[in-house]
């Protein structure tokens, strides 16, 4: 699918799917990727061990079979949003925000970039273009990048309606990052605790509030659908690694277990 679709489908209430790449190298994966189970996909530049000429090559190659590629960069910092770009990414996720200001220039980031300086401040500010060729050519240029903010605390919960107004910024996803919300909520990884789904229902009443879209990163096939059923639509869906691993364990746990069935079959 690509930007300019999600950004629309998930404006007008539908969902998305797709999954996070934190483990993989190369570009030999994109084809694997390509079925028309996935929307898009994630590479994570923030705990993935991916350079910046890894993350050019690995954005091409997602973009070569039809996905939208997000990039989760490091920390929330435009500098980093503008190497993201830089490398074709077609959005961003920006990890762990907590400051409306930091919100605000990242996701101006995302829809001005390669404009700086005073320029660029003249836009954040007083949203003073250098001229409308400028503004014309920007939109088009950066019009079908989506940005998504990591709320991934409960200070970022408590704050979050304070956050998205004074951010003013282009916002197309609510990311929460279930191990960092918790542990910040003092109960790690416990994510079936009600003050935990109190929290996610929280974040998609004042997110939908907006019309942004909440998504939540499900490892598992039952934690995915529970957040969808709590009101996720950007839905995320486990990780290149997770789905490895599971696929493995569960294909060999029953190839043992036929080979035991026989032996005992054929001990008869």
């Amino acid at each position: 699918m690509k930007p300019q679709e999600i950004k629309n489908t998930l404006s007008n209430g539908g969902r998305v799917f797709g999954t996070m790449i934190n483990f993989i190298e190369g570009v030999r994966w994109a084809p694997a990727f390509s079925s028309k189970a996935l929307d898009y996909v994630i590479i994570d530049s923030e705990h993935g061990s991916y350079d910046r000429t890894e993350v050019a090559k690995m954005v091409a190659a997602g973009q070569s079979v039809g996905l939208t590629v997000i990039v989760r960069v490091a920390d929330p910092d435009p500098t980093l949003i503008a190497i993201a770009i830089d490398a074709k990414a077609d959005g961003v996720l920006v990890p762990y925000c907590e400051d409306a200001e930091m919100i605000k220039r990242c996701a101006w980031k995302t829809a001005l970039h390669p404009l700086k300086g005073k320029a660029f401040e003249d836009v954040l500010n007083s949203e003073k273009y250098p001229s409308k060729k400028t503004k014309d050519y920007l939109n088009k240029r950066n019009g079908h990048r989506i940005f998504i903010v990591g709320i991934e605390s409960i200070t970022a919960v408590n704050n979050l309606d304070n956050l998205i107004n004074l951010s003013q910024g282009p916002i197309d996803g609510v990311f929460v990052g279930p191990n960092d919300l918790s542990t910040s909520m003092g109960i790690p990884d416990e994510l079936e605790k009600q003050e935990y789904l109190d929290a996610l229902a929280k974040i998609v009443k004042i997110s939908e509030s907006y019309n942004i879209p909440m998504m939540v990163h499900g490892f598992s096939e039952e934690r995915t659908l529970k957040t969808m059923e709590i009101g996720a639509r950007f839905v995320l869906h486990s990780s290149d690694g997770g789905m490895i691993t599971g696929s493995i364990a569960r294909e060999f746990n029953a190839i043992r277990n036929e080979e035991i069935e026989e032996i005992d079959s054929d001990a008869i």
